[in-house]
Formats: C-alpha cells, structure tokens, sequence
C-alpha cells in the first residue's frame, strides 16, 4: 500500500529542459525496490505530461484512497508570482503556469492516506507549504504531510551536466548516503545529506512536515547485521558497563602464526565477540577504553565502552525497538 507518482517534464516549447525525464525515471527506478530487492514503492512514471489538466488529475488519482502512503515527485520547470507557486506543464500561458502549488498542497492535506510526500525539482519549489493568502507568514501541512523541495521560493534550481543538482543528491542519498544504523533512509536523513552536500552559496533546499510516526523512504542492507547490533545489551549490561578484554580475543594472537604471542592465546569465541565489537566500534557504537585501536585495547588487557550513540541503539534493543 505506498504507491508513487513521478513526472519529469523536458518538453516546454520555448524553453525546453535537458535532465528532468533522466531525473524522474532513475527516481522512479530506485523507489521501487529496498536495497535487497524487495518491492518498496509501486511506481506510476509519466514524462513530459503535456497539459494542466492531465496533471492535475494524476495527483489527484495519486491522493485517492487510504494508502500507507502516497508519493509524489516532480521534476521540471517551477514559477512564482504574487498569488503563489507553480509547478509548471507545456501548456502554460500567461496567468495560467500549471498546476497550483497551493492546490497540490491542499490535494494532499485532504488525503486519507497515512503519509503523503511531496518532492519537487523545480525552481522556486520552497513555496509549496506556505500559503499566500495569510502574507506567507506560515506553514499550512496537515498532519501525515511531508515535502522537500530543492531550493527556496525565491530560488532557482540547477542543472548540471543533464541532471538536476537536487536529484542527483537525492539518489546518492536514497542509495545508501542518508541511511541510519538500521539501514532506514528517511524524508528527514534525505534532508540532512542534501543540506550538508550544498553549501552557503548554493541553493538551499527546503524541508517541511508535520508527522507523528516514523517513515522510511527505502532501506538498504545495513553497515552492521542487526543481529549484531542487538548484542549491544549482551556485552553490555548497563549503559555504563565495560567489555573486558584481552590477548585471547585477539585472533593473531595464536602461536600458529610467526610473531610475538602472549597467553591467554587466541579462543575462537573470544575472537568471534572482538570482531563484533569492531564492527559496532567502525559505526561508532563502542570504543577502546585507554588505547587508540580495539587490537591494543585486546592485547593489552583493556576495556571497551559504549559512545552515546551507542546507547542510544542499547535503548533501542533494551525497549525491543530493534
């Protein structure tokens, strides 16, 4: 029950665009399916939708029906003028640009579906969410409702080399780049890697929502097994606990192999925990107490300790959340 519209116009007679339809159909192409290759979003592609109307109605289809939730991403021209934004379609003309970023707006915050997300490539998109008729002083985003956008409203959107800046943050992000510990890729963490790869000169992109329960985008396999990261309570039993270690977790440590050595020698299960443990220490989870690597913390009879990050997903696997 997620279903996803995606348009991407190239096709405006005077002022043709080169990497809209690319942008929306490798879009299209990586919502489909989570990083395993199971199905994620069933995905409706149309490109170079000529008319308002036409539009119009497939996001109207889009927000029909009670849905988990409803997708739509734009990837095209954008207007503003007095009354407000718009995303604009082939048939535009004076006084009539396409369709209402208010209306889209409206559309969705109307949706009986559980999450609705928007996002726009276009410029001008950060108007979409605030309102006009109230001097655009706030935002009006029902609750479910969630949009990123690529610039603000009184910006452009570029491209570079057939492809739209934005977009082209936004698929390294959806690959992998914005995924959490668990391997969730969220509106949010999306929001957070395209803010940090554009800088105080570039355009800004804009994130608004207004949501009371998690929502993931994709996910993708990750950093650490899960079942390595629930272990977290295993070798730690509080929070403040340390991991005590030595040589025998220390795989090299065996007098099969031609270097110093120290007893305890090398335990098969020891080995196993310390290669958990560096595994969790590579996605900052725990870190040696008193040496700079897990081998020396092994070798010389040190501890290992959760970060704060650490217990914040010790938390999680406490509360059985993971």
């Amino acid at each position: 029950m997620r279903k996803a519209l995606v348009v991407g116009i190239n096709e405006y007679p005077s002022s043709p665009l080169y990497g809209c339809v690319n942008d929306a159909s490798a879009f299209a192409s990586i919502i489909e399916n989570n990083g395993d290759g199971s199905p994620n979003f069933d995905v409706r592609l149309f490109t170079n939708v000529a008319t308002k109307a036409e539009l119009k109605e497939l996001i109207i289809e889009l927000f029909e029906g009670d849905s988990d939730t409803a997708l739509f991403y734009f990837s095209g021209h954008g207007y503003i003028d007095d009354i407000g934004g718009y995303i604009v379609t082939p048939d535009f003309k004076t006084y009539d640009f396409g369709v209402s970023m208010d209306e889209i707006l409206t559309i969705a915050n109307n949706s009986k579906a559980k999450d609705k997300i928007i996002i726009l490539d276009c410029c001008h998109s950060g108007a979409l969410g605030t309102l006009k008729v109230d001097g655009g002083n706030k935002t009006q985003i029902a609750e479910g409702v969630t949009i990123l956008t690529a610039s603000r409203d009184y910006e452009s959107s570029l491209e570079v080399n057939g492809q739209g800046v934005f977009t082209s943050l936004l698929l390294d992000a959806l690959r992998g780049g914005a995924a959490d510990l668990r391997g969730h890729i969220t509106p949010g963490s999306v929001y957070a890697y395209i803010d940090q790869a554009l800088g105080p000169w570039d355009q800004r992109p804009v994130f608004k929502t207004n949501i009371s329960r998690f929502t993931s985008l994709r996910t993708i396999a990750p950093q650490v097994p899960i079942t390595i990261i629930r272990n977290l309570v295993k070798y730690f039993p509080t929070p403040e606990s340390e991991f005590d270690l030595d040589p025998s977790f220390e795989d090299k440590n065996s007098p099969d192999i031609e270097h110093k050595v120290i007893e305890p020698y090398a335990k098969p299960e020891n080995v196993k925990i310390l290669k958990e443990l560096q595994k969790l220490e590579s996605v900052g989870l725990v870190i040696p107490v008193g040496e700079e690597h897990m081998y020396f913390a092994a070798m010389n009879s040190k501890s290992c300790k959760l970060t704060a990050l650490g217990y914040h997903y010790w938390r999680l696997v406490k509360d059985r959340r993971i």
